[in-house]
């Protein structure tokens, strides 16, 4: 963690889709302010329409990961911030840490002909979320 900037962990189930879509928002609307991480209970990979979502708003996630939340166990964190609420119920504590949470729709589990417009949904849903939080952050 670097001095001065204030930590946040986003959890997910797989760390795919809402999480890692956080991940990139958040880093981009919060620049050098936060040290922006994501994980999941069960990793399952970093899911390609994310990716694709991102980068229609010009933001490139495609160098992230899919992490487990065990990687971050021995860590501190200012926020942790669970968007399902599966995670929420699986979330390791985090002694000392601020927890926030909002259920969001799993767009991969949309039928195939709606996925484009279900991770578009997610995406605007968490950028609109996010933009409200981030100044309390």
């Amino acid at each position: 963690m670097s001095a001065g900037r204030k930590s946040v962990l986003i959890l997910c189930t797989g760390n795919s889709v809402r999480s890692q879509m956080a991940e990139g928002l958040l880093r981009a609307m919060a620049g050098d302010r936060l040290e922006v991480s994501s994980a999941g209970t069960r990793p399952a990979g970093l899911n390609p329409n994310a990716v694709r979502a991102m980068a229609e708003i010009g933001i490139d996630i495609s160098g992230q990961r899919s992490k487990s939340v065990e990687e971050f166990r021995d860590r501190s964190f200012d926020y942790v911030i669970t968007v399902c609420d599966s995670a929420r119920e699986a979330c390791p504590v985090f002694p000392g840490t601020r927890q926030i949470h909002r259920d969001f729709e799993d767009p991969a589990a949309a039928p195939a002909d709606r996925q484009p417009a279900a991770f578009q949904k997610v995406r605007d849903e968490l950028r609109s979320w996010l933009a409200e939080l981030d100044p309390t952050l």
